[in-house]
């Protein structure tokens, strides 16, 4: 899971298994203002892949802003980030096997607000979990079609994350 967090939804003080991390040269009043720069990983470095994949990730995104996250997804985007490693969101999901079309709209979804739910199942158990993942899955053609009219075309990594009355507004038109 990777949900928007730019209205700060979630607060890192809520868990204690997380600790934030800053590239060299962020400014105390930066961390201390809660613009962070690098991620919020789990406190047991090295920890098994299972381990890792559970903990809670916090990121700042470029082109999205500041995201919280969980699972296999989360972990790799905060290895990404520790690591050094460019591509953001975008370039995690295409990694992970995402067709670059439908990872432009994920990544754009999020930056408006919305929260991916992404599962690595073994295939036996697909037909399972598809039903359950769809019950509230957002019809990826329409949102795109729906995001196509307003002008978007691709995902920016360059833009300007939504601010939280943007996200909550966002979030409101897509309520049911």
């Amino acid at each position: 899971m990777i949900s928007n967090n730019s209205d700060t939804w979630y607060s890192a003080t809520e868990s204690t298994n997380v600790v934030s991390l800053r590239k060299q040269g962020a400014s105390s009043e930066t961390a201390r203002d809660g613009k962070f720069e690098g991620a919020t990983v789990g406190a047991a470095i090295g920890a098994t892949a299972a381990t890792a994949a559970s903990l809670v990730t916090m990121l700042a995104l470029t082109g999205i802003g500041a995201v919280v996250g969980v699972g296999w997804l989360a972990a790799m985007l905060g290895s990404m980030a520790i690591g050094g490693v460019t591509g953001g969101l975008l370039g995690a999901l295409t990694n992970a096997g995402i067709s670059e079309e439908d990872a432009h709209v994920f990544a754009e979804g999020v930056r408006r607000g919305g929260t991916l739910v992404a599962a690595r199942v073994p295939p036996v158990d697909v037909p399972r979990i598809e039903p359950i993942m769809n019950r509230s899955a957002v019809r990826l053609q329409e949102r795109c079609e729906l995001y196509r009219r307003s002008g978007w075309q691709a995902f920016d990594p360059n833009a300007v994350p939504y601010t939280a009355d943007q996200v909550r507004n966002e979030r409101a038109l897509h309520t049911n």
